[in-house]
């Protein structure tokens, strides 16, 4: 079973259904033992229709900040997926 490092990891890819089939897999197992990282799911999920029904979201500057930085601990490629592009 994958641990919740990965799981985490794998997270957004899995959400958009970008994950090799043995990875969902891995995922989904380790979602079936992992309440934690079930909870992380959900939030994502619902992080994600929030930023996708959003035509021009304003979010106050110290949220962005902190949202920015989350994204930056799972790598330059979720944070340019999930937020759109490249912000400093």
């Amino acid at each position: 079973m994958i641990s919740c490092t990965e799981a985490v990891r794998q997270l957004w890819a899995y959400l958009e259904d970008e994950v090799p089939t043995t990875d969902r897999d891995a995922v989904e197992e380790h979602l079936a033992f992992c309440r934690r990282c079930c909870g992380e799911v959900e939030f994502a999920d619902e992080l994600r229709a929030v930023l996708a029904g959003a035509v021009e979201a304003t979010l106050p500057r110290d949220v962005e900040h902190r949202l920015l930085g989350v994204l930056d601990t799972l790598g330059p490629e979720v944070r340019a997926g999930a937020h759109g592009k490249e912000r400093t």
